[in-house]
């Protein structure tokens, strides 16, 4: 079901709500009515996503867990089709409200209430926008220092855990990300558009030139650890599982995105084409490269950069330092840099719009000393585990709220206004319907995730979660409305519950 926003009143391309309030609106976060971002955008967008030092080292890994290469990638294709199904509820919301995440997530948890989860969801983007830099600053240094030897003069001391040449890497790798940002999402949405299919010709290459030096004598299966068949179906579902857990963060984000659709139709084609037609492929190629560098260098090496660093070809290295940086630019952006410049800008939005809430991010991921964060195995499993086993019960909340309680009736202009005149309003902001729903499943799914005991269990923290809070806040909103789907100016049809 459609949601007609009203006519819009153009302020930069966006729609003013009727009686905004500073504390909820600017036009960063309002209802845009600007939708520039067709198929090949979202398609273009979903590459960035996937085509990513992090993601080739992650699909590369799944074939290490005992089955068969026939075998994972079925099972990486059910979770595929999961995470594709799940991204559009979240993309269809988006579009047909044209609102970015934390505004959306003022329909379940309130005006408030929505800082919550925008704040959590901001968390893991400045955490792992932060670590994404530093891993491609790492790449780009493995390939200048095999271009100019004499540069390792600058990785013998450190300063705060890295050296040098690690934060002239760093910073400057910082520095490109913000000025691509600078602009806005047009500006994103400009350079998804050549960064996808350029990480996509250098994997080509690379897997052309590995088909070459192997003499196309190359085994897909990698790993031969035999399995029970209990054994067998926990591994094929777990690797199903950690595909949608690999993706869950923009499960809850993709309407910052989808919003700037002129169609549904259009969020389904460049969903299907980004996700699943894209994700097989780029899966392939991964494995392809992976399993031939067994044939090539006698050890599988999941690392492009390992990879590219030893072809000893000054030309080649050049390319894979500016493909790298490409692809680590194009995943951050997608992934970590625009949900909390939202995020951000939504906790005071009288005073931080869309470009200082980047700007803050980029200047936090700094500061955490994301480096620090990736060698320890405890920061990276309590802290960004943690946080990640969250994100199921989240989203569990605000779809269910969105396509079960409400069907889609969707006042947006109360989005916007704050007091107890708002639809939204609730309970001093918050819903305590939501609250009610998201702390009994996160005190379950964070122990699933983080207790060593349960870790047969933990890749399916995100469902567990999900499912659990999804159950709650639909029971408890049907027998204690929180709001009236009456309310002035609501779209849709109200639903049973709250008529």
């Amino acid at each position: 079901m459609a949601v007609a926003v009203a006519p819009p009143r153009s302020l930069n391309g966006s729609y003013v709500p009727a009686g905004a309030s500073p504390r909820l609106y600017n036009d960063d976060l309002a209802p845009t009515k600007e939708r520039t971002w067709g198929t090949y955008s979202l398609f273009a967008m979903w590459m960035s996503d996937v085509h990513s030092i992090g993601g080739y080292t992650f699909a590369a890994g799944l074939f290490f867990l005992g089955l068969a290469a026939w075998q994972v990638g079925i099972a990486m294709m059910v979770g595929i089709l999961v995470v594709y199904g799940l991204m559009l509820l979240t993309g269809r919301a988006g579009q047909q409200t044209g609102v970015p995440f934390p505004v959306l997530a003022r329909l379940s948890f309130g005006v408030s209430g929505a800082n919550l989860p925008a704040l959590i969801r901001a968390c893991i983007g400045i955490a792992w926008y932060g670590i994404q830099t530093y891993l491609a600053s790492v790449a780009l240094q493995v390939l200048l220092l095999g271009i100019w030897p004499g540069l390792s003069s600058l990785t013998e001391s450190k300063i705060l855990g890295l050296s040098q040449f690690g934060w002239i890497c760093f910073l400057t790798l910082s520095v490109v990300q913000a000025l691509v940002m600078r602009r806005g999402m047009e500006t994103v949405r400009r350079f998804q558009d050549y960064a996808g299919p350029v990480v996509y010709v250098a994997m080509f290459l690379l897997a052309g030139w590995i088909l070459v030096k192997s003499h196309f004598n190359i085994s897909l299966n990698l790993s031969h650890t035999p399995l029970t068949t209990g054994n067998w179906i926990l591994q094929f579902a777990t690797v199903a599982a950690l595909v949608v857990a690999y993706f869950s963060a923009l499960l809850l984000n993709y309407c910052d995105f989808s919003r700037f659709a002129p169609g549904e139709k259009t969020v389904r084609r460049g969903t299907m084409l980004g996700l699943p037609v894209n994700f097989a492929v780029f899966s392939f190629i991964t494995v392809l490269v992976t399993a031939g560098s067994v044939a090539v260098f006698g050890s599988a090496l999941r690392d492009p950069v390992e990879i590219v660093a030893r072809i000893h070809s000054t030309a080649v290295v050049i390319v894979g330092a500016i493909v790298f940086t490409v692809a680590t630019v194009g995943i951050n952006l997608v992934a970590n840099y625009v949900s909390p410049a939202y995020d951000l800008a939504n906790v005071a939005p009288d005073h931080i719009d869309f470009r200082r809430g980047g700007l803050i991010t980029s200047v936090l991921a700094v500061v955490v000393l994301p480096w620090q964060i990736y060698s320890s195995a405890v920061a990276v499993n309590y802290f960004l585990g943690g946080l990640g086993a969250v994100l199921g019960p989240l989203f569990a909340i605000m779809m269910v709220d969105y396509y079960r309680v409400r069907r889609g009736a969707v006042d947006v202009d109360d989005l916007y206004r704050n007091g107890p005149g708002g639809a939204y309003w609730y309970k001093n902001g918050w819903n305590p319907n939501a609250v009610m729903s998201f702390l009994p499943a996160a005190a379950v799914s964070v122990p699933v995730a983080l207790v060593s005991s349960l870790h047969d269990a933990a890749a399916f923290s995100w469902f567990i979660g999900a499912g659990i809070a999804g159950l709650i806040y639909a029971v408890i909103s049907r027998r204690t409305p929180a709001y009236s789907s009456q309310a002035a100016g609501a779209v849709g049809e109200p639903t049973p519950a709250a008529a």
